[in-house]
């Protein structure tokens, strides 16, 4: 019975584990829908980054970019609805007061992180076919410490 009982709980720890990593489905902080043409125009969203899940824990989340470290939030932090992204290529970048890190899982289901791409140890993602529909965004950071930071959004023609 002691068997059973420690296998059971060795087991809910690792069902524990897998329910925190980054999980588009515990919905967004902040949510909004967004045009490739209303995002020619920089936009800035501010927002602490930081989180408690370790990326690389994630088993299901295997991004085809970086592979830095990266700890992030449970919920993503923002949620877009993107629409008319036909003929733009979608930048999404972080300024941190910190070492930021950037996570997305984007309308096709693809994964993809960045650690150092924006220079001065932030992160910086561009999708060069962004597809419309939902794409959910987390704002971590590199060693797991928290910061004020901002996301930036802006479409370029292709």
């Amino acid at each position: 019975m002691k068997k059973i009982l420690t296998a059971a709980l060795i087991w809910a720890g690792l069902a524990g584990a897998a329910a925190a990593c980054p999980n588009y489905e515990l919905g967004a902080g902040e949510a909004y829908d967004a045009s490739g043409r209303q995002l020619y125009e920089q936009r800035r969203f501010n927002v602490i980054a930081g989180g408690d899940n370790y990326i690389w824990d994630c088993k299901y989340i295997r991004p085809g970019t970086d592979q830095g470290a990266g700890y992030f939030p449970s919920a993503p932090d923002f949620r877009f609805f993107l629409s008319d992204m036909g003929p733009y290529k979608l930048e999404i970048s972080v300024i941190s007061e910190c070492d930021a890190a950037l996570l997305i899982n984007t309308a096709s289901g693809n994964w993809y992180y960045d650690d150092d791409d924006n220079g001065n140890l932030d992160p910086k993602i561009v999708l060069t076919r962004p597809a419309n529909g939902q794409i959910d965004i987390w704002i971590g950071t590199y060693d797991g410490e928290y910061c004020d930071a901002a996301l930036y959004m802006e479409t370029f023609r292709k």
